[in-house]
């Protein structure tokens, strides 16, 4: 024990004179990685301290801990000499002429992210449909029960949900708990709404998904709605976002809180329908999912559905902006890449 400690007291003295000379950043990193890293003498002396008697153990532990609080101590002091330093000779080499002109501010843009929105907004606005903005954290029941997904349903498997600390919130995986918000506002008069938002997945990142993406819902409740409205809506959006060349079709599917479902495909603006590598030869592209609104779902929104129908889509704006600009990796739009940005 008595060696340990000698060699603790000399590696400190060590350390500390080796301190004094070093004059920049790069050497003080190298210090601390010598003398406060994983392979020092101090940290190395932490991970033995099971091998110590129970007398011995306070008695190092008292002595490596002072000398690591000196050695951090010391190393605080001289960062801030060298960071002064360099900023005095920062400041005498680079002399700066308060007479130059200076430099233009650059006028920003939209982001095409936006511009999609906006076109949406207009689109939707001229059926008369109102904005809709709901939370983007939401309450386990909000994201899931209430849209007839219970906790024991399997369909929650779907989302990779991202679980706040706080029990039972949510950041929410879709837009469609906007629908028993607006619902419960609404009540009991008709609803068209379009709900846009961001929504949270835990997700492997690659060129078509990210774990944050926009999307937008409608959500249309009143009496005698049916299956050729929601059709009729999707195609006239369809065709006013990517042009009167594009059909749309309805594929059957399954959502909990949608019966019945379908998924939304679109005709392949690319190659006409033929067949490419953007619609893996296909000739459709999917859009995103819709159906008529669930009953279970109608009646947490307070809506008696003997009396009410309703429908429901969800179309990702990502997807949207990605098609409409053809651009081929959706990281592009978060990535803040000035050069991309310009092109809009």
């Amino acid at each position: 024990m008595i060696e340990l400690e000698t060699q603790l007291q000399n590696e400190q003295q060590v350390a500390l004179e080796n301190l004094q000379q070093l004059e920049s950043p790069e050497a003080l990193d190298a210090w601390k990685q010598t003398y406060l890293g994983k392979a020092s003498l101090v940290m190395t002396t932490y991970g033995k301290m099971g091998t110590f008697s129970k007398e011995e153990r306070p008695i190092i532990g008292r002595a490596v801990n002072a000398i690591k609080l000196a050695l951090e101590a010391a190393l605080s002091e001289k960062e801030v000499l060298v960071k002064r330093d360099a900023l005095l000779k920062t400041m005498e080499s680079e002399r700066l002429d308060v007479t130059l002109p200076g430099f233009p501010v650059k006028r920003g843009r939209m982001h095409p992210v936006n511009l999609s929105l906006r076109e949406i907004y207009r689109i939707f606005g001229d059926m008369g449909f109102q904005v809709y903005n709901s939370p983007e954290v939401e309450t386990d029941d909000m994201n899931f029960t209430y849209l007839n997904i219970p906790p024991y349903h399997p369909a929650r498997d779907m989302w990779d949900t991202f679980y706040t600390e706080k029990e039972g919130v949510v950041l929410r995986t879709h837009t469609s708990p906007g629908q028993i918000h607006a619902m419960r506002e609404y009540f009991p008069n008709p609803v068209r709404v379009i709900l846009p938002g961001a929504c949270m997945r835990y997700e492997q990142q690659d060129q078509s998904h990210e774990i944050e993406f926009m999307q937008f819902e409608l959500l249309v409740v009143d009496k005698g709605i049916t299956f050729a409205n929601l059709k009729g809506t999707m195609d006239d959006f369809t065709k006013r976002m990517f042009g009167a060349g594009a059909y749309t079709r309805l594929r059957p599917s399954h959502f909990p809180f949608t019966e019945p479902s379908a998924e939304l495909d679109m005709s392949c603006i690319f190659c006409g329908g033929q067949g490419c590598g953007v619609c893996h030869g296909t000739g459709w592209i999917e859009l995103g999912g819709c159906g008529m609104v669930h009953p279970y779902v109608l009646q947490n929104g307070g809506y008696d559905p003997e009396i009410y129908s309703g429908f429901a889509a969800g179309v990702g704006i990502d997807r949207t902006t990605l098609l409409r600009y053809q651009i081929d990796d959706i990281r592009y739009l978060r990535n803040n890449d000035i050069r991309f940005l310009e092109q809009f």
